[in-house]
């Protein structure tokens, strides 16, 4: 683990990655509307969709996002992007911490310190280097 070489033996780090939440996951794989937001350069609507697969062997989560782009209530053009996100659920976050070289000294929800609860979106992890690893 890079990090690991980069700090001293009781260095700390803090990080913060997403939970997987049950209600991203089990998201049903249709097109689905998120929001509508107005342009700054074009000052026109642009509607916005999501796709979302997740692949649970991998552990990935498959998001397509569509915009399309309005004038004058006609779809001028659409836009589609996609991202994967690799979740990692807490107690395999925890075996790769220490495996690393990590103690966690706690997780929260949000960087206000939060405890972690199930509905959270995210872990943010305080650790110390305990070891180096080679």
């Amino acid at each position: 683990m890079s990090v690991n070489k980069h700090l001293n033996v009781g260095g700390v780090f803090i990080f913060g990655t997403r939970f997987p939440s049950m209600d991203e996951l089990l998201q049903p794989s249709t097109e689905e509307y998120w929001k509508t937001y107005i342009d700054n350069e074009t000052k026109n609507k642009v509607d916005v969709y999501t796709i979302s697969r997740y692949d649970a062997l991998n552990q990935l989560q498959h998001y397509t996002t569509i915009r399309r782009f309005n004038n004058r209530d006609e779809v001028e053009k659409e836009v589609r992007t996609t991202i994967s996100l690799r979740y990692v659920f807490p107690k395999e976050m925890e075996r790769m911490l220490s495996v690393n070289g990590f103690e966690i000294i706690n997780v929260y929800k949000d960087w206000d310190e939060t405890p972690i609860t199930e509905d959270s979106y995210e872990m943010i992890y305080v650790c110390k280097k305990n070891s180096s690893v080679s």
